[in-house]
């Protein structure tokens, strides 16, 4: 662990992360999209992840509470909702709401996300099954954890910075 936290020269900080910032680009920008075609990559996570809640859970009728998705998916409240609304309007879920709407609003999956979603996975199962025979099962096990071990770190640094500038100890023209 001490050769990883060694200090970086500046250049190297700035190599390292222009790179990974491009490999990140590259796989959400074009890539990975090349496979989407019935639906969008946040699209399918959110059915995605409604399909396995309704599974999971029945006490709660399948539903998925928008509050739920958003936090998952990471993303406000707004964008879940407008993602939302538009996948209610090509009649891939239901939204609805518990009460008077005060208590949450939740959706469930149709038979027709269900479909559509069946047929994303194929077409991303058959992909990844010929990059896990080329790249190595192991090799992708052992990436995997390291960009969940990355990601921790990136997420910790985030909220370090954004305690900082909470406390006011430093501003923007400091990072």
């Amino acid at each position: 662990m001490p050769e990883q936290q060694e200090k970086l020269k500046n250049n190297e900080v700035e190599e390292l992360s222009n790179e990974l910032i491009y490999r990140h680009y590259l796989m959400n920008k074009g890539k990975i999209r090349e496979l989407f075609c019935e639906m969008t990559l946040p699209e399918y996570i959110a059915l995605h992840l409604i399909a396995a809640e309704s599974k999971k859970s029945s006490i709660y009728s399948g539903r998925t509470y928008l509050k739920d998705l958003s936090e998952k998916m990471q993303m406000t409240i707004r964008q879940t909702s407008k993602m939302v609304g538009e996948l209610k309007d090509r009649g891939l879920v239901l939204w609805s709401h518990d009460g008077n709407g005060k208590e949450g609003t939740f959706v469930t999956i149709t038979d027709t996300g269900k479909e559509m979603l069946t047929r994303q996975e194929e077409i991303l199962k058959e992909y990844y099954r010929k990059v896990i025979e080329t790249y190595g099962k192991e090799n992708l096990i052992e990436l995997l954890q390291m960009m969940k071990q990355l990601d921790t770190v990136m997420s910790s640094k985030i909220e370090e910075m954004e305690a900082l500038k909470a406390d006011g100890r430093i501003d923007r023209n400091d990072e």
